[in-house]
């Protein structure tokens, strides 16, 4: 069995999708949420499916201490961002080399980088006129989504559709290509 930990710190929309695509699997499954934001609402959605998940603090998660224990304690094999804003510190990196994802809402390198997530990224490929966007699924290294891709899948931008609108079609290409991919890649571990 492949175990997940998925670092999150919003709704946790991505998060359900993973719990519940991997729920019956006898290879992989989501053994634990981690987030830096208490009221966070992936920890609703974990315990309403069964996952356990903690909180952690800023401080506890640049020191890194706590997190490899967690990790270690739940036997992860592989991290999953889905939605989680802080950038990774160096040695989590290290210590899960090319075995940490992350999914943005947007063909990288495109509205990439600090500050560029969610609505933000939407409203801005909206402002830009853009005729496609999209996801990116890509390795996480020392730098905001600049680590390696992995998967890209666009959809198009019509000049009629709104920040709302966008959001909608890109979340329907993470709910459907994330686990996807994740399960690919665990596949090869």
């Amino acid at each position: 069995m492949k175990n997940i930990a998925v670092f999150a710190s919003g709704s946790g929309s991505n998060a359900e999708n993973l719990i519940r695509c991997f729920e019956n699997s006898a290879m992989i499954r989501v053994a634990v949420i981690l987030s830096n934001k208490s009221d966070a609402g992936v920890h609703k959605r974990a315990e309403r499916l069964g996952v356990p998940s903690f909180t952690f603090t800023n401080a506890e998660f640049n020191e890194g201490a706590l997190i490899l224990q967690k990790l270690s304690e739940y036997e992860v094999h592989f991290i999953v961002l889905a939605g989680f804003l802080l950038k990774i510190p160096a040695d989590l990196i290290r210590a899960y080399p090319d075995k940490i994802v992350n999914i943005h809402p947007s063909l990288l390198p495109a509205y990439g980088g600090k500050g560029m997530y969610g609505d933000y990224v939407h409203k801005a490929v909206v402002a830009a006129e853009e005729t496609r966007t999209g996801i990116t699924i890509h390795y996480v290294n020392e730098r905001y989504d600049e680590g390696a891709v992995i998967f890209q899948k666009e959809c198009p931008v019509l000049p009629s559709d709104t920040a709302e609108e966008v959001a909608a079609k890109v979340h329907e290409l993470e709910y459907n290509y994330y686990p996807r991919i994740v399960e690919k890649l665990l596949l090869q571990v």
